[in-house]
Order: C-alpha cells, then structure tokens, then sequence
C-alpha cells in the first residue's frame, strides 16, 4: 500500500462513513440469503425425513452452482464503480447491462443441462432409494429460477457499482419473506408438499429478479442508457468474470478438500467440523460485507482517477478488517458456552470442537486482513493475480491437509491447515497491495 503515513482524521471519519454505509446494509443482504434455505428446510422437514434429506441434496447442488457463479456480482460492482469515479453513469449503468444480460445467458444454459442431468446429479450425491424422487422433483423445479438467481446477482453487483447496497437490503428482506409466506402456502395451503417448497422459492426468486431489473431499467432511462444486449460488452464482463471463477472454484475446492478430510477422521471429528465451519461461514458474511464495501469505494477511487485516496480507503479498510477479526475471535471464545449446546449435546463432539474452535478463533483477525484485501483487488480488477494466487494457496493447503490424517493429526490439526491456507492468501494478498500493482486509475481497467 506504500502510504508514507496514516491519513488524517477528517479522511478516517470520511472512509469509516463510506465503509458503514455500505457495509452494514451489505451484511444484513448477505445474512438474508442463507435463510431461504433454512426456511425451506423448516417447512419441508415437517413432510417427514425422506423430503427432508431429499431436499438437502437439492439444495447443496442450487448453492454450489450459485456459489460458482458468484462472479457475476464480484466483476459488476468493480466495472460499475470505476464508471462511477469518472463520473460517467450512462456507461456504468450500460455496463451493468452487459453483467446482466451475461447471467440470462448462463441461466439459461445451466437450465437446459441441469433439467435432464438431474436424476443423475442426485445419484452422484448419493441420495437414498426414499430421498432420491424428492430431491430430483425440488431440483427440476427450483433449477427453474437460476436465470433470475444469476440476474439477482449481477444486478447487486450493479447497484453495489453505483454505492447502492440499501436496495439490495430491501430486496433480500422483500425475498426473504415472500418465500417464507408461499413456502406455507403451497407446500401446506394447496398440497403441493416439496414441489409447493420448491414453487414457493423460484417465485420469490423471480420476484427478486423483477425488482432488481425495474431498479436498473429506470436508472438507465433516467440517464440514457441503452438497454439492447451488447456482444461486445458481455464479452468483455465474461472475460473479467473468468478469473474470479477460478478463484472461486480454487476456495471451494479448499472447503471440499477439508470436509472429505474430516470425514476421513470419523463421525465425531466430522460432526464437529460441520459445527465450526457454519460458525466460520457466518464470521465470513461479517468480514466479506466490508469486502464488499471495498469493492464499491475502492473501484470508485481508482475510476475517478484519485490514487491517493484509494491508498488512504485500502488502509482504513484493512485496519477494520483486523478490528473486526478481533472482535468476531473474542466473541468466538466468549460465547462458546452459549452457541455450543445448540449445535450439539454429544459429549465427544464437544471435546473435538473446543480446541479447533480456539484455533478459528485466533485466526479471526488474518481473515478479516484477508477478506478486506480480497475486496480490495476485486475493486481494482485485479481478478488475473486474484486467481493465481487463489491456485497456490490450494497448492500448499492441499497436501498439508490431505497429511493430516495420515500423521495421525486430528480435527484441531485440521483447522491450523485452514489456518496456513489463510496465512497462505494473506501474505499473496498482502504483497500485491505493497506493490502498488494493483493501481491502474481510469473509467476501464
């Protein structure tokens, strides 16, 4: 980051005002995400324990392939923003656009693969004789609302551009219970049983879409931005995309390989590890909402072509990712006598979890750095040094964690290998943004 010192305190207060503003809206769309899941899982697991695993399975197939898709929000907001900064909201919203249109053609080719490709995508999970029908029909349904899954994306990638993420809030909140609402009354009201739940969820899906697409469509209007899909432009929001999802193929393969390795440790260790990585999962919205923040400003500075701020915004936002990651570790250790029982009242899993807890909870303040400066390059563009770095932190996890079983480590050993693949992303993160590499100013990369 090379600052030669701290920026004065007017600058501080100004950067913690963009950060709160667009953090604490961030966090509450984040949380707001997951609990479609947990509502469906309400509702569905009254139907019994067949619909209930079936729809497990389906579920964890529909966030993966979101999760792989995640790209379309990340490569938004940094091209949006940077149109933003030279003040150019015509083009930053036409960029958007482009973000746009390449989610309804992705949608659309994961709907036309996934439709025949269930029956087998279930097996391949491993769903039981009773839990198979059940997670094919939630799947064939629900893989129906990916197109405005994807839409929704990029559209939040849109207005977190243009240092939006209020309506973002509203719309997952707007999301949340219209799902929550006809999950009940097609599932229950009109019989559907889980095909009423998965129904209910690409309803709400759609809805979401729909807001997004009336937000946008009117900022365009108001600004004179064509609507009509551009090749050019998705090809180069495709382009910018790629990188970001190699690194996020490269992070899932990091939590694929830790999860195989703890089930390879037995069903105490595997139990626990399930725990503790929910826990991490919900630390990670709190740390990736100022990401996102980063993002925004962060691509917003460099469009505007003021170099000098973007330095100042990088360091407070890194100095509030290690408040942050304190924070979140003391509350780790502090609480762990509350949120424990609710998880588990096994006394062996218990004893797995406590010492590995301690070890995520040390941890806190490196992914609160790591989270903050992966913001920080995504808002730069950086996604090409992005992505190799995401690919030698998976080279060096890899073989430690896959080691850990056979050395005869255990749960605890397993999680300080998730440490040295954090510490791991730090040091690459941090040794870019020493080098300044990262700052190329201008309304495009």
């Amino acid at each position: 980051m090379n600052q030669a010192s701290a920026p004065p305190k007017n600058g501080r207060r100004r950067h913690d005002r963009e950060i709160i503003a667009l953090a604490v809206p961030a966090f509450g769309a984040l949380v707001a995400e997951p609990l479609f899941v947990m509502v469906d899982s309400a509702v569905v697991g009254h139907l019994g324990t067949p619909q209930l695993a079936g729809l497990g399975i389906a579920a964890a197939l529909l966030m993966t392939a979101v999760s792989i898709f995640v790209f379309l929000a990340y490569a938004t907001t940094a091209a949006v923003a940077r149109r933003v900064g030279a003040g150019d909201l015509p083009a930053a919203i036409r960029q958007g656009m482009d973000g746009i249109w390449l989610a309804l053609l992705l949608g659309a080719a994961v709907v036309a693969a996934a439709l025949p490709a269930a029956p087998w995508l279930v097996d391949v999970f491993g769903a039981s004789d009773t839990a198979a029908p059940y997670a094919i029909t939630y799947l064939r349904i629900s893989v129906l609302g990916i197109p405005a899954m994807l839409v929704v994306l990029a559209a939040t990638g849109v207005l977190r551009g243009l240092q939006d993420t209020r309506t973002p809030l509203y719309v997952a909140i707007g999301g949340f219970t219209a799902n929550a609402i006809l999950n009940v009354s097609l599932v229950y009201g009109a019989g559907l049983g889980i095909a009423g739940s998965a129904w209910g969820t690409v309803i709400a899906q759609a809805a979401m879409a729909a807001a997004y697409l009336f937000v946008v469509i009117r900022g365009a209007r108001k600004h004179g931005a064509s609507l009509r899909p551009d090749a050019a432009g998705i090809r180069a929001s495709a382009r910018a995309g790629v990188p970001l999802l190699i690194r996020t193929l490269s992070l899932r393969a990091v939590l694929m390989i830790a999860t195989a390795v703890a089930a390879r440790l037995g069903d105490v260790d595997i139990a626990a590890h399930q725990i503790i990585l929910s826990l991490w999962s919900l630390t990670a919205f709190a740390l990736d909402a100022i990401a996102i923040a980063g993002q925004a400003i962060i691509g917003r500075y460099l469009g505007a072509g003021d170099e000098k701020g973007a330095r100042e915004a990088c360091r407070r936002m890194v100095e509030w990712g290690i408040g942050c990651g304190i924070v979140l570790g003391a509350l780790i250790v502090l609480a762990r006598p509350l949120f424990i029982p609710l998880f588990t009242s096994d006394p062996s899993v218990k004893d797995a979890l406590l010492p590995a807890l301690l070890v995520v909870a040390v941890s806190q303040p490196i992914a609160g750095v790591v989270f903050v400066l992966d913001g920080v390059l995504m808002g730069a563009g950086d996604g090409r040094y992005l992505a190799w770095a995401m690919l030698v932190t998976l080279a060096v996890f890899a073989p430690v964690a896959l080691l850990v079983p056979t050395l005869g480590g255990g749960l605890t050993a397993l999680w300080w290998a998730m440490t040295l693949m954090m510490a791991v992303r730090l040091i690459t993160l941090w040794v870019r943004t020493r080098s300044g590499r990262w700052i190329i100013t201008g309304a495009t990369r």
